[in-house]
């Protein structure tokens, strides 16, 4: 008999469960989204994100249950998100589990959020029938976390999925999470939230648009694997005050999320070459920060595997430089 887990999540702005057998295959998983609820805030709002929570939830896990052909009796555990994230949204979270918990009397796991983003790699490599070689160099990149981990495993001769998983922290970031710099470099230019996915394809679409400007590397004091994101999201600040040519076609696109035109076709004609240029140089300047200190400690620690999750790694050139890097140094990626 498989062990069958309910994993439940609700850290930020969505609401999730799933169910996974063995720490390997997901049976199911189900999102409940919050971007529309947020959208005209450009951010995440944390008393209507409880709110949305305490909506959701419910439907959410019996929706997961479904989908893996199962009723609540036969869950084995109960895993939920103990943290970090909003405290209120956390809390509809536990207290769910809890109470489902103590109700079908089995084992309540608190989990914690980063660790889920590391397991969550191995779920995806497992799915690929692949696995990573312990240890790791873990790159977690989203609109709230820019964290570097070293990963290793106890020798206990238990297969990966069982194995107890030790953290030691390498680096983060000083001040804003590479999404929330996307999320803010958005609002700036008028591109709608969440700004990470739209940000994404126009620096693709950029194509040969010349640079207005250039960014150089970022440098700390202090940790080498430390990051930081607010020196370039002001730059585009001031580089935007310092060239009114920009105003009218910003005015031009918030009208057009005003109408609810929000999608890459309607914004890209809105988008003149320099503002193409300027979003791909933004983004060259983040990508190369992460990409570069990843594979800076990767190099430290000798190891054979580099992970990446979050929000964040599901951008396009971010995943295409990182295999270009790791099959030159080689090692292996897996996201």
């Amino acid at each position: 008999m498989s062990t069958r887990i309910l994993g439940i999540e609700s850290s930020c702005d969505e609401t999730a469960a799933a169910v996974v057998a063995n720490g390997r295959e997901i049976l199911s998983s189900v999102v409940a989204s919050q971007i529309d609820v947020h959208r005209k805030y450009g951010g995440v709002v944390p008393e209507l994100a409880s709110r949305e929570h305490l909506r959701h939830i419910v439907p959410v896990v019996r929706e997961a249950l479904a989908q893996a052909g199962m009723k609540l009796e036969d869950v084995d555990a109960i895993g939920v998100t103990q943290g970090p994230g909003l405290v209120g949204a956390l809390l509809v979270g536990i207290t769910y589990g809890k109470t489902l918990a103590q109700s079908l009397r089995k084992p309540l796991v608190p989990v914690n959020h980063l660790e889920g983003h590391v397991h969550a790699v191995f779920l995806e490599a497992y799915k690929a029938g692949r696995a990573p070689k312990l240890p790791a160099v873990c790159l977690i990149v989203s609109g709230g976390h820019t964290v570097l981990y070293e990963v290793s495993t106890e020798d206990s001769g238990l297969p990966d999925s069982s194995a107890i998983f030790r953290y030691r922290k390498l680096g983060q970031t000083r001040d804003d999470a590479a999404g929330e710099a996307y999320d803010k470099v958005a609002k700036l230019l008028a591109l709608g939230y969440p700004g990470g996915p739209i940000l994404d394809r126009l620096a693709a679409a950029a194509e040969g648009a010349p640079a207005p400007v250039r960014f150089g590397p970022t440098r700390t004091r202090g940790n080498p694997l430390d990051f930081s994101f607010s020196g370039v999201k002001t730059a585009v600040l001031y580089h935007l005050r310092e060239h009114a040519e920009y105003s009218a076609e910003i005015g031009n696109r918030e009208e057009a999320l005003a109408r609810g035109e929000r999608k890459f076709e309607q914004l890209l004609p809105l988008c003149s070459s320099t503002t193409l240029g300027l979003v791909r140089e933004f983004q060259n300047a983040v990508v190369r920060d992460l990409v570069d200190r990843t594979m800076a400690a990767a190099e430290e620690l000798d190891v054979e595997s580099i992970l990446v999750s979050g929000g964040v790694a599901a951008n396009s050139q971010l995943r295409t430089t990182f295999e270009q890097r790791a099959k030159s140094a080689g090692v292996e990626v897996f996201f």
